[in-house]
């Protein structure tokens, strides 16, 4: 039974962060004009996404806080890493989906949040989630480490290459300005 949940987590998680990192990027391209067919794309497709990634991230929650659970009982053997490590990679995950779980609120329940904690300000909590939820990944993430190193960089280097064009389009910086 232990080792079918941590298979099942594991494979919660490989599809939770892809999925997380999609709706990120989809939310940033979602307000801006100015991207033209990757704003409309975002348009058409973050808001089921971001539910998509969510429920996954509630499925990957659950069962790790069971795998979590047969770590701690001693009913499976320890990760290759020390317990205290472990835990704190646990934390931080908990971290991610607090977070997470408060930008859904913003987005679902926007009149719950009053100034300054407007629905928008609470919906940029995804970004914090999923700075978290990298961390998480990167920490105790352990299936494709080999994996994991060389594209994790460059993917959140791409996400934030994309949120501060964003934030110069944002602030009235046009994108080209080659004389026409």
């Amino acid at each position: 039974m232990s080792q079918l949940i941590w298979l099942l987590d594991r494979g919660a998680a490989l599809v939770t962060y892809p999925a997380l990192y999609l709706a990120v990027l989809t939310g940033i391209l979602y307000n801006t004009e100015s991207f033209g067919m990757l704003h409309e794309a975002a348009q058409r497709i973050h808001i089921e996404l971001s539910v998509f990634a969510m429920i996954v991230t509630l499925l990957h929650a659950g069962l790790g806080v069971l795998d979590a659970w047969f770590v701690a009982t001693g009913q499976v053997p320890a990760p290759a890493y020390s317990m205290p490590y472990f835990l704190g990679g646990i934390a931080v995950g908990a971290g991610a989906l607090l977070m997470l779980v408060v930008a859904v609120l913003g987005f679902t329940d926007a009149k719950r949040f009053q100034r300054p904690w407007g629905p928008r300000v609470v919906h940029s909590f995804a970004y914090a989630g999923f700075a978290f939820g990298t961390i998480h990944a990167a920490a105790i993430g352990t299936d494709l480490t080999g994996l994991i190193r060389p594209l994790l960089g460059p993917s959140v280097a791409f996400l934030v290459y994309v949120l501060l064009l964003r934030l110069l389009v944002l602030r009235g910086i046009p994108p080209n300005t080659t004389p026409g």
